[in-house]
């Protein structure tokens, strides 16, 4: 990915993970509460950045291990 497609990937795909996520933990942690989107967006806006933030500095190092991986898979 080149340009600014290397920043929004990132983001928008751990704004997927971390919605999908923090619902279910939430919901596991709490269960069917008159207050449950509240908590849930709560904890998805607070996950969110962090997830994000990691994201764009593991995406290079993920991208060079599964490179490794693939070469030695296809060596095997």
């Amino acid at each position: 990915m080149e340009g600014k497609a290397k920043f929004i990937f990132p983001i928008l795909a751990t704004g997927i993970v971390v919605f999908v996520v923090s619902c279910v933990v939430t919901f596991n942690n709490i269960g069917p509460r008159a207050d449950f989107v509240g908590c849930w967006l709560s904890a998805f806006f607070l996950g969110w950045p962090i997830a994000s933030v990691t994201g764009l500095i593991a995406v290079p190092y993920v991208r060079r291990a599964t490179a490794s991986i693939a070469a030695l898979i296809e060596r095997a």
